[in-house]
């Protein structure tokens, strides 16, 4: 265990400081009272801390003062002020947290014995204890250190002069999927925590499977966790998206030998893409930290997005009320995309407090657990399509009428393609404000209000589908 700790580095360290006490500040950003090995050493730069935090003088009298003799014997600290003195301390004290983490990982091998075999746990659960425990450990040795003018202006030169380069384009991050957002948002950015939430029937899952598809389709990797409905299900309204193939038909195998062709060329297609699906239904911020950092060591996956549908179905990982467990899965989703350098995706639900205003289009104050969320969030949009309320409104009409034995005729008709509307409410380095799309519900398609000219005409696709309502008298439903 000696490779793991020097009694001699850390009474160099100790001594600097008293020597100089102007050096703790710099230590601080490093080092705790724990990387110290030697407890007596822990004690004193405790008391050290102490004396900093009440603006006390460092020196030998007021830590003799405060120690005590059972704690750190006299010739400890006379050894530490019969130190050699050192000139790169900071050296020093990366060696020390060097060991401090060592020592660590060595504790966490035999945590992972215990858990594993002395414990009578599942595997899934000691696998939760151990990926916490690493976290805990990767966390606390991460370690920055400030940055001069000199830098930060270099660096942001730098920046300037990349963003030149590529011509003032308005996207400089992954693409939304909709020109419209991505001059909006200049795109989902490096280290973006973005937050898409919406009432059921809005068709937020819709809306990312159109954003994974097109950045997909542009080579790029993404990462899908599915926590509400499997993998073939996703594929099913990916497909109706990329083909214009009706949902339903698809569901049933009901095409032509065209929609067979387009649906055969659409595989071909998808079969050469990195498209990741993880729809085990749950899982909390450790698993997906680990099954993220998997895949993107591989530089062939190129994983440039992860998404997550939806955020209140992540597990918790300890006995913490909901609301804290929410908390920790949204910052703990921030760090990650800090950490790996690519924007994270989560869908959230709103709560059903707006039902009961005129005006249901969502705000901030709407999201659940909206403090931590709103708080990490760098983007948070809403998505909502008025259409489905005036439906509500005719279906309840309707009801009513019919309890009463009344005739009623609905007023609302069901567009082939209805407006829908991306609420932008919070954007930290943009402006904030409502992008109009086009919603193809037959299709789990959003399209840019201008015309598409990568896809079918909707009047044509929906010639189709009107075709096949009449042959197989089944009612397209809203399938959100």
């Amino acid at each position: 265990m000696d490779s793991v700790y020097s009694i001699n580095i850390e009474r160099a360290v100790l001594s600097s400081i008293l020597f100089n006490p102007e050096e703790l500040e710099d230590v601080l950003g490093v080092l705790k009272p724990k990387d110290f090995y030697l407890p007596a050493h822990k004690k004193i730069f405790e008391v050290m801390v102490k004396l900093h935090g009440d603006d006390m003088p460092i020196d030998e009298e007021f830590i003799r003062k405060r120690v005590d003799s059972k704690d750190v014997d006299d010739s400890i600290l006379l050894e530490i002020l019969s130190a050699n003195p050192i000139t790169n301390t900071l050296a020093y004290v990366r060696e020390i947290k060097d060991g401090s983490v060592k020592r660590e990982l060595a504790t966490l091998a035999t945590t992972i014995k215990k858990v594993a075999i002395e414990e009578e746990v599942s595997a899934n659960e000691a696998l939760d204890t151990i990926q916490g425990e690493l976290y805990k450990i990767s966390t606390d040795s991460a370690t920055s250190e400030l940055k001069d003018m000199h830098v930060v202006t270099h660096d942001t030169l730098s920046y300037i002069e990349k963003m030149k380069k590529m011509g003032n384009k308005h996207l400089i991050g992954e693409t939304t999927g909709f020109e419209a957002l991505d001059r909006r948002t200049t795109g989902f950015n490096a280290g973006d925590l973005i937050i898409i939430a919406a009432r059921p029937a809005m068709g937020k899952t819709a809306l990312v499977l159109n954003m994974a598809l097109k950045n997909v389709e542009a080579g790029k990797g993404v990462i899908f966790f599915s926590l509400e409905m499997p993998a073939e299900q996703l594929m099913l309204r990916m497909l109706s998206a990329k083909t214009s193939i009706p949902l339903q038909n698809l569901r049933k195998g009901d095409m032509d030998d065209q929609q067979w062709t387009n649906l055969s060329g659409a595989f071909d297609d998808l079969n050469t893409k990195k498209l990741f699906v993880d729809d085990g239904g749950s899982v909390n911020i450790n698993q997906l930290r680990a099954r993220v950092r998997k895949l993107a060591q591989n530089e062939a996956n190129n994983i440039k997005l992860v998404i997550i549908d939806y955020l209140q179905l992540m597990q918790g990982t300890g006995n913490k009320d909901r609301h804290q467990e929410v908390s920790d899965i949204s910052r703990g989703l921030k760090m990650l995309a800090r950490e790996m350098k690519i924007p994270i995706i989560a869908l959230s639900q709103l709560n059903r407090g707006l039902e009961n205003r005129p005006d249901k289009r969502p705000m901030l104050s709407d999201l659940r657990e909206s403090g931590a969320i709103e708080q990490d969030a760098d983007i948070i949009m809403f998505v909502y399509r008025d259409d489905v309320y005036k439906e509500r409104d005719e279906a309840r009409k309707e009801k009513e009428a019919k309890d009463k034995g009344e005739d009623y005729k609905s007023k609302f008709v069901n567009k082939p393609e209805e407006e829908a509307e991306i609420i932008i409410g919070k954007q930290r380095n943009g402006p904030i404000g409502t992008v109009k799309l086009n919603f193809q519900k037959a299709l789990t398609r959003f399209v840019d209000k201008e015309n598409d000219h990568n896809h079918a005409p909707i009047e044509m696709i929906f010639e189709t589908v009107a075709d096949t309502q009449k042959e197989t008298s089944i009612d397209i439903p809203d399938i959100f």
